[in-house]
């Protein structure tokens, strides 16, 4: 054997080189996280076959990893003291590809006509993105077992490599010398290198140095075991990764084995920044694949409802393309976004019983995002449900209450759960909507947030409990016909002549049976319409398109002595009656929040005034 062998690359590799320089990669600074990755692999097999008892040449070496830049030179150098490569695992491992999966797939991308298709991990072939920015590579090595010399090998990445003994007694592992194309030169800046450093590898597990200091100082502590890590750390960790000057406002760190390996550290900020005027946040969760970035903020991760999370998701069962930059089997991401989903509300659920200050303090920011959830996500719908709170008429004033707890304070006649939407809880109170649960002794939720009856209308029932909205509760009241009020038969006749007054003012007109109170109550004719969903829909709606008219009914309570003396004077004075009518129904259209122009009403009001007190 000479000392210099000139070798030609296999077929395969050169048509991989081809690919991996020329359009495999949408950004050359992928280079660095592959060779550091490869120096990581490296270390992590050392560490392997010093466990299992093996004589390690030169053991007092610490795998490691240093980079050093030249600007001057135009060189870039990764060196690590792990496994290391004879000379036969160098031909191997650089000049050919042993794996049969490989050669299939450059089939696949041939017949695709898709470079980014296929998996890398696997093959070890990120090392040849070193030429995306190198126009020659000089590889030496020493391997770890004893006896072994060291090996050179040197490739400008076109055709072939040479292989020859090193120069001197190297040190275990591997050396990696770039010399860095024009275009390419400012890869031999220390700033460049410690930026890509920091984005792609600062959890790899193995000390990193470049130029003679260490730059990954952080450490992955997901990987790491909950009970040996303390609270600062966790904090330090969390306004690392989240660009946040504060502590966390909560923080879920698991570990899944099934039906997918997941090791994650998810964090809640403190505030809610879209409530803060800073417009639509993006999710901030990076995905790794063993402590190496292979997509920042990644999309699909998990639902876009979720979008306010932070923090860092790691699985080993990530089949990544063979750039490591998007992850190729989408059922597995969604299956990923499904465990973690539901491992993150089961943890917010857990929060709720066991910290109900801290899960408060949770929903007072971030109850918009969990509402989105019902509307958006039929899958994570019922979880959800659990989640959301609402003021009641069976809590105090300011306190909160869950549909569960609604649901174990249900007598046992009650088959629903009813739900007022009202702007505060004095205008729940006093709505004519309440009275007959207010008289039935049944609980009502209050909705004080614009979105809740959509909320409702998509979670549509709770533990088997169908959700209604308290305009449309077909209840009546249990206590006797009251002194004073009309009988069957001329509350049936009045309400056909209010019909017959106010004409296509109004739909049917209708005796109630559910008004203490109020003379009057309008309800939606739609049976899955309420006065306010029409409400919101409207002004979502833009200036220039048509809205269709709210058809409302009015119902009227026979029991009230407003309506008990509109039936007298419709005898006497029907002109008369017939203004009091409007007003009845006016009061009741701004009873429910729908009377959209009150100029008419308040004219009218005037006019009766007037002819009271004259």
């Amino acid at each position: 054997m000479s000392a210099t062998e000139k070798h030609t690359f296999q077929a395969e590799i050169q048509q991989l080189l081809d690919i991996v320089i020329h359009s495999l990669y949408t950004d050359k600074e992928i280079f660095v996280r592959e060779l550091v990755s490869n120096a990581a692999d490296a270390c992590e097999k050392l560490r392997f076959t010093q466990a299992s008892g093996a004589e390690i040449l030169q053991p007092d070496i610490p795998a490691a990893i240093t980079l050093s830049s030249d600007e001057a030179a135009g060189t870039l150098t990764f060196t690590d003291t792990g496994i290391g490569m004879t000379r036969d695992e160098m031909v191997k491992n650089l000049g050919t590809i042993a794996h049969s999966g490989t050669k299939a797939f450059l089939k696949q991308i041939a017949a695709d006509k898709k470079p980014d298709v296929g998996l890398i991990g696997q093959f070890g072939v990120g090392f040849y993105a070193a030429f995306m920015a190198a126009k020659r590579v000089t590889v030496e090595s020493r391997s770890w077992a004893a006896g072994e010399v060291g090996w050179r090998w040197i490739s400008e990445g076109t055709g072939g490599y040479e292989i020859t003994p090193a120069e001197g007694d190297l040190p275990r592992g591997t050396k990696i010398t770039l010399e860095l194309k024009d275009e390419s030169k400012d890869f031999a800046q220390a700033g460049t290198i410690e930026r890509v450093i920091k984005r792609y590898s600062s959890f790899v597990p193995f000390p990193i140095e470049l130029n003679g200091s260490k730059v990954n100082t952080v450490q992955a502590l997901w990987a790491r075991g909950k009970n040996e890590i303390k609270d600062e750390e966790y904090d330090e960790f969390y306004q690392f990764i989240g660009h946040d000057h504060e502590k966390p406002l909560l923080r879920l760190h698991f570990t899944a084995d099934a039906p997918i390996a997941i090791q994650s550290l998810l964090f809640v900020p403190q505030h809610n920044l879209e409530t803060m005027g800073m417009g639509r946040v993006e999710q901030e969760v990076n995905l790794y694949c063993r402590k190496v970035l292979i997509q920042a903020k990644a999309k699909g991760l998990f639902p876009e409802w979720l979008r306010f999370l932070k923090g860092v998701v790691d699985s080993e069962d990530l089949p990544l393309n063979i750039s490591r930059e998007t992850m190729q089997d989408t059922s597995l991401l969604q299956r990923l976004n499904k465990v973690l989903t539901s491992r993150f509300l089961k943890f917010l659920d857990e929060t709720a019983e066991k910290d109900p200050a801290a899960y408060e303090k949770f929903y007072a920011e971030y109850q918009r995002f969990l509402k989105e959830g019902i509307v958006t996500d039929f899958t994570h719908k019922e979880a959800l449900g659990k989640l959301v709170r609402y003021g009641s008429s069976a809590v105090e004033k300011g306190k909160l209450t869950s549909l569960a707890e609604y649901v174990k304070r249900m007598p046992a006649e009650q088959t629903e759960i009813y739900c007022l939407m009202a702007p505060n809880r004095e205008a729940a109170e006093s709505s004519p909507y309440h009275e007959v649960f207010r008289d039935r002794k049944f609980e009502v939720l209050f909705l004080f947030d614009a979105w809740d009856e959509f909320v409702m209308e998509h979670l549509r029932e709770f533990d088997g409990k169908p959700l209604k909205p308290a305009e449309k509760a077909e209840l009546d009241l249990k206590e006797p016909k009251k002194e004073g009020a009309l009988d069957e038969t001329a509350a049936k006749g009045l309400a056909e002549w209010i019909k017959t007054s106010l004409g296509d003012k109004i739909g049917e007109v209708r005796v109630s049976q559910r008004l203490v109170d109020s003379p009057a109550v309008v309800v939606d004719s739609d049976r899955h319409m309420t006065n306010t969903m029409r409400r919101m829909l409207k002004a979502m709606k833009k200036d220039d398109e048509a809205i269709a008219p709210a058809q409302q009914d009015l119902e009227i309570n026979p029991a009230h002595p407003i309506i008990a003396r509109l039936e007298v004077m419709r005898q006497k004075d029907p002109a008369f009656a017939a203004e009091v009518t409007e007003q009845v129904l006016d009061g009741a259209r701004v009873a429910a929040g729908v009377l959209e122009d009150p100029r008419a009403m308040l004219k009218r009001m005037n006019q009766l005034l007037e002819r009271v007190l004259a």
